[in-house]
């Protein structure tokens, strides 16, 4: 058998004018296809590298958050044995007391300021 003489022939043929057209429209579309597919790969990668980051930053802040409650438990601790200093010194102390009316209504201001550093660091 002669090629090109059976029916059943899968061999090339010339493409007609219609079906030019139609392959114009499919390789737009493969065009189209590719392009979006590429599109959605940057979308993806970009919300990947968002939720890196996002995830990164909680991390981030929640290693901050840890030490600043460990500082303000220390500060609380500070401020309780401060006051606890505080309220045992103040019987003993006459600078906070002021027994004259010098202290209450000093002359000079600067005086009253420079009795009561003085009386604090003498005890």
């Amino acid at each position: 058998m002669a090629q090109g003489s059976d029916s059943n022939d899968t061999s090339y043929k010339s493409p007609s004018p219609a079906s030019r057209a139609g392959s114009s429209d499919d390789v737009k579309k493969v065009m189209r296809r590719e392009k979006n597919r590429i599109a959605a790969q940057k979308s993806r990668m970009r919300q990947t590298q968002k939720a890196d980051s996002l995830h990164l930053e909680s991390e981030n802040l929640e290693k901050e958050n840890a030490a600043l409650r460990k500082e303000v438990k220390q500060l609380t601790e500070e401020a309780k044995y401060l006051s606890s200093v505080l309220s045992s010194h103040e019987p003993l102390c006459t600078g906070l007391t002021p027994t004259t009316p010098d202290l209450i209504y000093p002359s000079h201001h600067g005086a009253f300021h420079q009795h009561i550093a003085a009386s604090h660091y003498q005890h």
